[in-house]
């Protein structure tokens, strides 16, 4: 688990490594708009090293929901940029998202597990206020069962969702929509109406 205290001044005010050089200034601003986001304090967010291959331009960033040093879920928020659009995206922009999170081990068999990411994937974005296209998601239950030596270990079940869209408006309040569908997968209630969320302040 990525230690809380060391990533704390990425949970409000998402920071991203300095763009290349050729890229298009609208990139450079959605980087920026990134830049800016603030999110709730228990989302500890860092950049990581974005994919190459998939678009000409990307920034990736990595998130921990974390509580009283407890990593409750994990994810990947990529944004890919090609300035001459891609067929499959129906746009050029693409959000590409990953998440996961440990379950109670009885919901391993549940059927509708799967329609239920979906389902929050949805209700996500649609809280978050955000127009999109082109909407895909995968739905994983990783089951783990233990025998001989380690029979005493309880069955555990993990939740993986692998979701992508086609932002059409400001992708800042995206990368907000997906923290939403984040802490939602790690258990946390939502924010109250009306009440924003504090920075967390450098250790």
């Amino acid at each position: 688990m990525r230690a809380a205290g060391a990533a704390a001044q990425y949970a409000a005010a998402v920071a991203v490594r300095r763009t290349n050089d050729d890229a298009p200034e609208e990139f450079v601003l959605a980087v920026e708009r990134l830049r800016a986001v603030r999110l709730r304090p228990e989302v500890v967010v860092e950049e990581v090293p974005a994919p190459q291959r998939i678009a000409p331009h990307a920034v990736a960033l990595s998130a921990d929901v974390v509580v009283d040093d407890e990593e409750l879920a994990t994810g990947r928020f990529v944004l890919l940029h090609d300035p001459a659009g891609q067929e499959a995206w129906e746009g050029a922009y693409r959000a590409v998202t990953f998440v996961r999170a440990a379950l109670e081990s009885d919901l391993g068999g549940d059927p509708l597990v799967g329609e239920i990411g979906w389902t929050w994937l949805q209700e996500s974005l649609e809280a978050g206020g955000v127009t999109y296209t082109a909407a895909g998601c995968t739905v994983t239950r990783v089951v783990s069962e233990s025998y001989g030596t380690l029979a005493d270990r309880p069955p555990s079940v993990e939740l993986e969702i692998r979701a992508s869209w086609t932002p059409t408006d400001d992708v800042a309040d995206h990368l907000v929509a997906w923290s939403t569908l984040l802490c939602t997968v790690g258990g946390l209630p939502p924010l109250p109406q009306g009440v924003s969320a504090l920075p967390r302040r450098r250790s």
